[in-house]
């Protein structure tokens, strides 16, 4: 088996357990690498560090799967750990639907597993995962029996690693709308042509923790995609709810969720440009009792930070200016670009241009089916803020 040397001054990163190994981090590699095959990575003196996949393309040459010498990578290794993911979905309560395998924080780094029902959506980001990708839906059938396994490989990222977009079934068709149950209410997920896997369960318990702040509120949602949090808020008791999205698709399921769920003459969703009109509703001086932001990531490099740190306090600043006074802004950061400390400090700044106080209600991650794996700063990405705008 090929070995990777690492330099001799290696990051604590690598040392405290980060499987990601980057090609300035290496200081020699013993024979040719066949990319997407296994390597062991040793210290400079000889000492085993892991075993896991290379790509010599990549930025990340080595991705870590293992650091005990004894655990071979094979299709008894992807059974444990995707078994592992699934027990501990099960003793947590995620277990109609959720993620089942989030990536480094389930150490299958670069393997996102979605569970709708009895139906699977698969994302295989690097060439050393996509090589493994029959294995998987071998492990999801022997565990499973599921309806249905659909592959969303269609992301810009794999491009990094020399493979081409794609997307399709790994098993045999079948109808790639499929309903699901969440907090008492029923959702479409589109897993062909969706979002991302379709749908995004990361807010799942985010969502129910608006139940108390919108009962008999006139409720404003801003980037609605298909209504999630709208449709919560009017099951939850809302006397009327607005949802906002530029997408004519987005806004069509959004609705045909809200029909789905009898609350369609409570809860209307409208095609506009979330931004243009924000800023002239403020001008009009509207009001609401509850406004829901949940924007997309407005950045996914280190280069625009500041450009998506501009725009979330943007739209925080127009939402607040339209929060009646004792009202609730309820909002979010999906990119793990922008840390906690960061998205907390450009909301207080937001409020300070509105010149509202603020008071904190809730703040939270994503839901633990996206465990945050410690030291792991990827894993731990989505911001959850409800304040109470003075």
């Amino acid at each position: 088996m090929t070995k990777v040397i690492l330099n001799k001054k290696i990051s604590p990163r690598i040392s405290n357990g980060h499987p990601w190994i980057f090609n300035n981090e290496i200081n020699s590699i013993d024979s040719a690498v066949d990319p997407g095959s296994i390597v062991e990575v040793y210290t400079s003196d000889q000492k085993f560090v892991g075993r896991g996949y290379a790509n010599p393309k990549s930025q990340i040459v080595v991705r870590l799967l293992t650091r005990d010498r004894n655990e071979q990578i094979d299709a008894k290794f992807f059974q444990r750990r995707i078994a592992a993911a699934w027990e501990y979905r099960q003793k947590t309560g995620y277990i109609e639907n959720c993620r089942l395998v989030f990536g480094e924080a389930d150490l299958l780094p670069a393997l996102i597993i979605d569970k709708f029902n009895d139906y699977f959506v698969v994302q295989t980001l690097s060439l050393g995962m996509d090589r493994w990708k029959e294995t998987i839906v071998q492990v999801l059938e022997t565990l499973f029996n599921p309806k249905g396994i659909y592959e969303r490989n269609d992301v810009p990222v794999r491009e990094l690693e020399g493979m081409e977009q794609k997307k399709g079934f790994l098993s045999q068709p079948f109808d790639t709308n499929v309903l699901i149950n969440e907090n008492g209410l029923k959702f479409l997920v589109d897993v062909e042509n969706g979002q991302k896997t379709g749908y995004f369960l990361d807010q799942q318990d985010n969502r129910r923790a608006i139940r108390h702040i919108v009962k008999d509120a006139d409720v404003l949602g801003v980037f609605t995609y298909t209504g999630t949090f709208e449709i919560h808020a009017a099951h939850y008791g809302a006397r009327s709810v607005l949802g906002l999205d530029i997408s004519a698709s987005a806004v069509a399921q959004a609705t045909k969720n809200a029909t789905i769920n009898g609350l369609e003459q409570v809860c209307k969703f409208s095609e506009v440009n979330a931004f243009d009109v924000l800023k002239a509703w403020v001008k009009e001086n509207r009001s609401y009792d509850v406004v829901m932001l949940d924007p997309p990531a407005f950045t996914k490099s280190r280069e625009n930070i500041q450009k998506a740190v501009s725009g979330y306090k943007e739209i925080n600043l127009r939402g607040m200016k339209l929060v009646k006074p004792g009202g609730f802004l309820v909002t979010s950061s999906c990119t793990n670009l922008v840390s906690p400390e960061l998205f907390m400090r450009t909301i207080q700044e937001a409020a300070k241009d509105a010149k509202r106080n603020i008071r904190q209600v809730m703040f939270n991650a994503q839901s633990g089916d996206h465990p945050i794996l410690w030291g792991i700063e990827n894993t731990n990405y989505l911001k959850f803020l409800i304040i109470q705008v003075l």
